[in-house]
């Protein structure tokens, strides 16, 4: 049960670390490299690295909507009355959820178009269905990642809401707390 909460927690981000760690490491190589004359520069590395780039980006889609922080308008929404706002977050987290899945159903037409055509990439030779299928991948993990926000509102619907200050405030002295027991544990 604590792996699957884990995962709930954290599998999108674990991926974006994996990424951007695989980036620097392959770009440092390739620095290095380059400036050892006898060498050859890694052909294939700046578009690897670009590859990895555009996979996280349709992997972050998931975790922007898991952690809820896609794009909301939370200020406004703290005007309104809280049974107003959790509606507004319901609605939104089916909008969210239905544009994911009609996105993660065109890429399954994008992703056979880019396997029947055995276009490869320039420069490592991979078939590009290996890009695209993360586009699929990225979009489908939106639509459960957006099915589960709204159930976790619908959940939670009866429980008090902090608006953003709210929240905000509740952060800054949680964070307070652990800077002065931090500091009283380091006299």
């Amino acid at each position: 049960m604590k792996a699957l909460k884990w995962l709930d927690d954290h599998f999108e981000e674990s991926i974006l670390v994996i990424l951007l760690v695989v980036i620097s490491c392959v770009s440092l190589i390739q620095v290095i490299i380059r400036n050892i004359p006898w060498i050859p520069s890694l052909q294939w590395a700046e578009e690897f690295c670009r590859f990895c780039w555009i996979w996280s980006v349709f992997i972050s889609l998931p975790y922007t909507i898991r952690k809820g922080n896609m794009l909301r308008v939370s200020v406004l929404l703290d005007l309104l009355s809280g049974f107003l706002r959790k509606v507004i977050n319901i609605l939104v987290d089916l909008v969210t959820t239905g544009s994911m899945a009609l996105l993660a159903v065109y890429s399954v037409t994008v992703v056979k178009n880019v396997m029947s055509s055995g276009e490869a990439s320039p420069a490592m030779l991979w078939p590009m269905w290996i890009v695209y299928i993360v586009m699929l991948i990225g979009f489908a993990l939106g639509t459960v990642r957006g099915l589960q926000q709204a159930i976790i509102h619908v959940i939670h619907f009866k429980e008090k809401e902090l608006t953003t200050l709210e929240q905000t405030m509740q952060d800054a002295a949680e964070e307070a707390e652990l800077a002065k027991g931090e500091k009283g544990a380091g006299e």
